[in-house]
Parts: C-alpha cells; structure tokens; sequence
C-alpha cells in the first residue's frame, strides 16, 4: 500500500495529534526487569511494541533515532519497530532521526536504506552539501525530507545564527527575502549587502528550492521560541518538526504559540525521553502514554 507522509501527518494534525514519540530507546536506560528477562536486543523490541500499542491511539507521530538501533541487531529492531507501527497503527506517520546528508550518488544508498529496508514515511536531513545532493531524498515525493534549521542542542546558535550576507538582488528575489530586495531597490545595491542568519537563510531555501514537490518540513527547536517565530514567518503553513520539549526544556506554551501555522497546526512535537523513560518500572508504558496525553492537552490548550 501507498503512503504519502505529509497526507498521513496532515490527517493526525486534523485529529488535533501534535506529539511526536520520540523512540531513542537507549538499551542502557531500558527498565531493568525487562532486560533481565529478555536478551538487550528482544528487550529494546519489546521496549518499543509496548510503547506503540499503549500509545498508538493519542501519538501524532512516532520518531526512533538510528542513533539507538547499531549493529545488525540494532537494525533489525529498527526495522521490526517501524513494521510494527505500520502493522497496528497504520495512519501514523513514522520519521526516521538519521540526519541523512551526502554526495548525490551517496544518498541513493541512504534513500534505499531509510525507505525500502526501514520503510520510513520521512527522514530527517542536513543541508551541508546542498539541494543538489540531496535530490535523491527531494524526489521521493511521497516520503517526508524533514531539513535541519535550528536545531535545540546547547551550542548551535554558534554556527546557526552566524550572518549570512545576501550576495545580489537576484539572490535576494529567488530566495523570495523580502527586506533584502526592498533594500535593494532602495539603495541600488551600492551600500552595502543585508545579512541574515544562517538558519533562516535554510529556512528561505527550502521552501523556495527544496519543496519543488510539496514534501519537506523544517527542524526547529522548541528551546528557542523567538528563533521559531521568525521560522514560521518565513515557511508558512510548512509543518515543522519541534524537539526539545521534556528533557530539553522547551516551553509548550511559547513552542505553540510561536510554531502553530495559519490554521493551529503544523507543528510536530516531539519528546523522547520525557515519555518513554518517564518510568523504569513494570508500568513505563503506562506511564508513557499519561506523558503524551499531559502533552496533547497542553499543547490543544495553548492553540
């Protein structure tokens, strides 16, 4: 059967599901008693399939990181996680957190990984070698390419919020940068070049370049509201990915208030570790699924 991810996120979205589970289930935090009956591996799979089935019914999405899934045990996990979604939740889109990223003939390698072995609706990617090397994802137009932005770890704005200086009018225009082109026009490019920070300079690119087929989505943290505001200006109705709530300590009210789109929605946000690892005991996953509906409360609140 055909799945189109942004059909299956904008059906969630309809429903008012906005969490993302984010399935980073380390094996060196899995509750102890279920390691000790089951091998790690078996473990982490049962870990996950009791996740799902408790929360299949108030997630928006779920999220595993291959970060989690190493080794070919590892990846059979991964594997027989995501065919258990699409088993017994099949309206739930699944991204799969690799932050793919390569040469052009390297991708196609990543792509048949992610989408034909794994069978994820949508990847997480960064922009290092540029649209052109990343087509290989652009163009599997029914699968999700969710575009690093600004991201929420400690640290990024280092590189993120560098100044990025706006090279000609014309660049200004394609990139569809407003303030730029009218600065352009003012000055007839004479006085100086406008600048603008790296990350909504990504944010420009990919929706005027990168969404020639209506299927990426952007990263922004939840960590950094005023960061996300300007994102949201910039993309539109776009949906964006949103970590950073939970552990992180991102803010659901000021998250929602400045990633909701035109319409409430657009928002993917996600939490790992503040659900899944909510409790280590028999009833984590129990536990689990209260998490996500604290969170779908709050967030429907705030909307």
């Amino acid at each position: 059967m055909s799945r189109n991810f942004m059909q299956l996120l904008q059906a969630q979205q309809d429903k008012g599901r906005f969490v993302c589970v984010g399935l980073d289930s380390d094996v060196t935090k899995l509750p102890k008693f279920l390691v000790e009956e089951l091998h790690t591996y078996d473990a982490q799979l049962a870990f996950n399939i009791r996740i799902i089935n408790t929360t299949k019914d108030c997630a928006g999405a779920y999220k595993p990181n291959m970060a989690f899934y190493k080794g070919p045990k590892g990846k059979e996990v991964l594997r027989q996680t995501i065919e258990h979604i699409h088993m017994v939740a099949p309206e739930i889109p699944v991204i799969l957190d690799a932050k793919q990223g390569d040469i052009g003939n390297t991708n196609d390698g990543y792509v048949a990984d992610d989408f034909a072995f794994y069978n994820a609706d949508a990847v997480t990617v960064h922009n290092f070698m540029g649209m052109e090397a990343m087509k290989p994802f652009l163009n599997q137009a029914d699968k999700g390419v969710i575009v690093l932005c600004r991201t929420s770890n400690p640290g990024a704005g280092f590189i993120q919020n560098l100044q990025v200086e706006i090279e000609s009018h014309q660049l200004a225009k394609q990139l569809g940068i407003s303030s730029a082109v009218s600065f352009y026009m003012n000055d007839g490019g004479t006085q100086g070049r406008p600048t603008i920070p790296l990350y909504e300079f990504i944010a420009h690119d990919v929706v005027t370049n990168w969404n020639y087929n209506g299927n990426c989505c952007v990263v922004v943290g939840a960590t950094v509201p005023e960061e996300l505001a300007r994102v949201r200006d910039i993309v539109g109705d776009m949906p964006i990915l949103l970590p950073g709530i939970g552990a992180q300590g991102g803010d659901v009210e000021a998250t929602v208030m400045a990633g909701k789109n035109s319409r409430g929605q657009g928002m993917i946000i996600n939490s790992s570790r503040g659900i899944i690892f909510a409790s280590d005991g028999e009833d984590f996953a129990a536990v689990a699924r209260r998490e996500i509906k604290k969170l779908h409360e709050m967030i429907n609140q705030y909307r």
